[in-house]
């Protein structure tokens, strides 16, 4: 969807693409929360930026804009990841996709790709789909406010992308 060939894209389809992109910026940023400085998460992981896990080691510090580059990165590589186990891709409404990619981005995309949510969407039953992102609200084994709230937002977002009630 963003990472689309530039061969194919239209003007239009760039402006659509770069608006799912800052959307898709702007929305897991922020329920990410933004952090130069490496840190462990709540269950010991070290972290850096907007959630990035990979390689992150104690003392490790980045920019802002460091940060913000990376962030856009991941969230394509994360796209990517994804479809690769979406079968129904192309029919994803873009609110939709940004929730889906928001919640394998904190995930994982290997937890996504086996989960009911992804069997679901591949089945083209979107709705009851976005119904299943408030189960994933767990961290440690235990039921964390803040990814319920997110879980809630995305929910809402994937929801809405499909012109169906909150």
């Amino acid at each position: 969807m963003w990472a689309r060939s530039s061969r194919r894209a239209t003007a239009a389809g760039v402006t659509g693409v770069s608006a799912a992109m800052a959307l898709a910026v702007s929305f897991i940023g922020g329920w990410e929360g933004l952090r130069t400085e490496a840190y462990q998460d709540i269950v010991g992981v070290w972290t850096v930026c907007y959630g990035e896990t990979r390689g992150v080691q104690p003392g490790d510090e980045y920019s802002v804009a460091e940060c913000d580059d990376m962030l856009r990165t991941e969230i394509l590589a994360f796209e990517r990841n994804l479809d690769r186990c979406l079968e129904r891709e192309e029919d994803i409404p873009p609110g939709m996709k940004v929730a889906l990619v928001s919640w394998a981005y904190n995930v994982g995309t290997g937890a996504a790709c086996r989960s009911t949510l992804v069997r679901l969407a591949n089945a083209g039953e979107f709705a009851a789909a976005c119904h299943q992102l408030p189960r994933w609200n767990r961290a440690g084994g235990r039921v964390i406010r803040g990814l319920t709230n997110r879980r809630i937002a995305e929910r809402e977002l994937c929801l809405a992308a499909l012109g169906q009630p909150t």
